[in-house]
């Protein structure tokens, strides 16, 4: 069990100082938020009942920025092999790296999310809606990213092909997520949040075993 805590903190460090890559989806997260009301205009009523689906969208898109990394980096420089030797199953591994992704893109992604919300003019009720949507959410994005990058691994320029393998898989948690906020706003019993819940739950604990089975295969070869 002392190697999974270790595993998991050696990809928070790698993700918050290799290559930036949790900060530059803050960063892209904050950038397409400031943008959309530049080019929307200043009407508060349009830009609060289009805050969900741009919010969880630019979500999304920032948390793919990061996923190539997620196992491609120990494959190439051989780290992958060894942590596959060690005692954890692959799935276990998967799973933590899964855990990892999050906590340094989801739930800092999450934690933006009320600010951005403000910027948009959502009443106080929307923003706390759209920031549960996204911390319910947002593992799904990190699972079904880690099958994508698991994928991918061995080939070629694979970060060009796995936003294209992920994101049809992301449309039931976008769907879901602007959704439930979009109830908040009309005043509709808020469904959608317990769909989103159903699927974030299922993706997250089915995504380590087909990510390993990838992880596997791709080693293999």
């Amino acid at each position: 069990m002392t190697s999974i805590p270790a595993l998991l903190l050696r990809d928070i460090r790698l993700a918050t100082r290799a290559g930036g890559s949790a900060a530059l989806a803050l960063g892209f997260f904050a950038a397409v938020a400031t943008l959309v009301p530049l080019g929307v205009g200043s009407d508060l009523v349009l830009l609060a009942r289009v805050a969900a689906g741009v919010l969880w969208i630019a979500a999304a898109l920032a948390a793919l920025l990061s996923l190539d990394r997620l196992f491609q980096a120990d494959y190439e420089d051989g780290s992958l092999d060894l942590i596959a030797l060690s005692p954890l199953s692959l799935e276990t591994i998967a799973a933590t790296k899964i855990v990892g992704h999050w906590l340094t893109t989801g739930l800092p992604l999450t934690v933006l999310s009320p600010l951005l919300g403000l910027m948009f003019g959502l009443p106080p009720s929307a923003i706390g809606i759209l920031a549960l949507s996204l911390l319910i959410g947002t593992p799904s994005v990190s699972a079904l990213g880690a099958i994508g990058a698991a994928l991918t691994l061995a080939v070629r320029r694979g970060g060009l092909i796995l936003p294209l393998l992920v994101l049809p898989l992301l449309a039931p948690a976008v769907i879901f997520g602007a959704g439930a906020v979009e109830a908040i706003l009309d005043n509709l019993p808020n469904g959608a949040l317990l769909l989103l819940c159903a699927f974030s739950v299922v993706v997250t604990l089915l995504a380590p075993f087909a990510a390993a089975a990838a992880v596997r295969l791709n080693l293999a070869g």
